[in-house]
Parts: C-alpha cells; sequence; structure tokens
C-alpha cells in the first residue's frame, strides 16, 4: 500500500485478528499466512475510509454501496470459491484442505458478472433481478436471498447453514 492510503498496523493487526476470530467462529479459516491477511486486512481498511464499507481489495469498487453489496467482505462469491477452489478470489479465506496443507493455492476465476452483482433488487422491490437460468435462494432464517447455482455454505447474514436455504424463484 503507498504512503498515502497507508493505515496505521496496530488498526492493520486489529481487523486482521477480528476477521480470523469471525471466520473461525463461524467455520471459515483465514489463509494462515499473516503478512498476506494483513495486506488484505489493510486494503479493507483502506476501502472503508475511501467508500465507507470494506469492499474487496481485490476487486474495482464503484464507490456506491448499492451497487457494491456482492463484494463487501466477505463476498457474495466466497463460499462458491472456497468449494470450487479452496479459496476466495482474494485468497483471504481458505478451505480446511487448503488449511491442513492438502491442496494447494490456485489462481481463482472471477465470478462477479460485468456490471455488478447478479444479484439486485428489482425496481419497486420485485424479485431480483437475476441471470437467466441463475436460481435464487432464500434463507429460511433471515429471509436473506442470493442468486446462484448452489445456496452458500453458510448464510452471509445470519450464519444459517446451506441446509436452511429454500429454492425462492428458478
Amino acid at each position: 500500500m503507498s504512503n498515502e492510503t497507508a493505515v496505521p498496523r496496530e488498526q492493520v493487526e486489529a481487523l486482521r485478528d477480528e476477521l480470523d476470530g469471525d471466520a473461525e467462529q463461524h467455520g471459515y479459516h483465514l489463509n494462515p499466512d499473516r503478512d498476506f491477511t494483513a495486506d488484505l486486512a489493510e486494503g479493507l481498511l483502506v476501502n472503508e475510509g475511501r467508500f465507507g464499507y470494506r469492499s474487496c481489495p481485490c476487486r474495482l469498487a464503484s464507490g456506491t454501496a448499492s451497487e457494491d453489496l456482492d463484494i463487501v467482505c466477505p463476498c457474495d462469491y466466497r463460499d462458491a470459491d472456497l468449494a470450487e477452489w479452496g479459496a476466495c478470489y482474494c485468497a483471504l479465506y481458505v478451505s480446511q484442505e487448503v488449511l491442513d496443507g492438502q491442496r494447494e493455492l490456485a489462481p481463482v476465476p472471477e465470478r462477479r458478472q460485468p456490471g455488478g452483482p447478479g444479484e439486485r433488487a428489482a425496481p419497486g422491490g420485485a424479485a431480483p433481478a437475476v441471470r437467466p437460468g441463475v436460481t435464487v435462494w432464500r434463507c429460511r432464517v433471515c429471509g436473506y436471498l442470493c442468486g446462484r447455482e448452489e445456496p452458500p455454505e453458510k448464510c452471509p447474514i445470519c450464519k444459517a447453514s446451506k441446509e436452511r436455504f429454500e429454492k425462492f424463484w428458478e
């Protein structure tokens, strides 16, 4: 990070530790490379200072919260990336296999569609506007909606497990 956007190291370490504690409490794991995750934590704090929210430091944020909800960390794509690739797009979160050294980290392809999330609400509060053929899943605990092939492993809002999701729209 450049000096003009640098965040005090104690803030970076505090956020890194907070992310690690939250991840472990909810069944996730941070990348074991402490320096790497501290750099990502600094990027989250820089983005929070710029935009008012912690958008993924590895993606280009628009600066409009409603357009970037899918890339606010942890992003909407984390669970699918962990399941398929063993890490999220920026590699902040890793699977148990990666943590145990049973799987190597590899580049993760971008799931975000050009133009922003596929989960934006339609005008007038109608059902979410999603790409054709994408299923919308609803968390039966808190009502969270997401458009993807499979429901997330855990609800990003209430942390309910994948089994607590139902098909809302196909």
